[in-house]
């Protein structure tokens, strides 16, 4: 199963990306964790990745497409795959539709983890971060086993200053604005499949596995 898994930033996204790949047994590919990869063997394709990420910029199509195509010819993407923050706009969506029909291949399944705005601020709000292995927590929903600190690497969290309520809402409103034409590309192709995210950790995962086991 060929899996693309979309949500507003705080909806979840990264948590229910784990469980499915852990349950089914499919490589989790986020463009996050392959920049920060690039960068960490300061490849030459890192180092120009850094010069948009230290500025807070987005990492250009030309270079963000072709290190997805890169990875999507792993061994390990053979039987299925969750791509988690690609495509981000109408025109990743379109570039990915081409590397899947150049492997006589396409997407099966495309989920929106749709949570109400004031859910989304209060999640990101209390969301703390590691910024050395990029894990994340909440102070609420998912607390770190000690105070403070990243599990799996002991380096300390932070709250990033971007999250903030009046910055949430922008990006917000950005990202609805970005996100429509995908769902729109992805609705017409009749695999796109909108879930309720306002319940617990547990409950968006199984009706998404529901959906996917359905298929079956």
């Amino acid at each position: 199963m060929r899996i693309i898994l979309l949500g507003t930033p705080g909806g979840g996204k990264g948590t229910q990306a784990k469980l499915i790949c852990e349950h089914y047994g499919i490589p989790h590919i986020s463009t996050g964790d392959i920049f920060r990869r690039k960068i960490k063997e300061g490849t030459t394709e890192g180092k120009e990745i850094s010069t948009y990420t230290e500025k807070g910029q987005l990492v250009p199509d030309r270079l963000t497409i072709g290190l997805v195509d890169e990875r999507l010819k792993n061994d390990d993407c053979q039987k299925g795959f969750l791509l988690d923050g690609f495509p981000r706009d109408k025109k990743q969506a379109e570039a990915l539709d081409q590397i899947m029909k150049a492997k006589n291949e396409q997407i099966n399944f495309v989920f929106l983890i749709d949570v109400p705005k004031e859910i989304i601020v209060e999640r990101i709000m209390g969301r703390r971060v590691c910024p050395k292995c990029g894990e994340s927590y909440h102070i609420k929903y998912n607390p770190p086993k000690v105070t403070g600190e990243c599990d799996v690497c002991g380096t300390p969290l932070i709250h990033r200053a971007d999250d903030q309520e009046e910055i949430i809402l922008d990006r917000l409103t950005i990202y609805n604005q970005t996100t429509e034409p995908i769902l729109e590309f992805y609705r017409n192709k009749g695999i796109l499949h909108k879930i309720k995210g306002d319940g617990g950790i547990q409950d968006i995962f199984s009706q998404i596995v529901t959906i996917l086991d359905g298929a079956k």
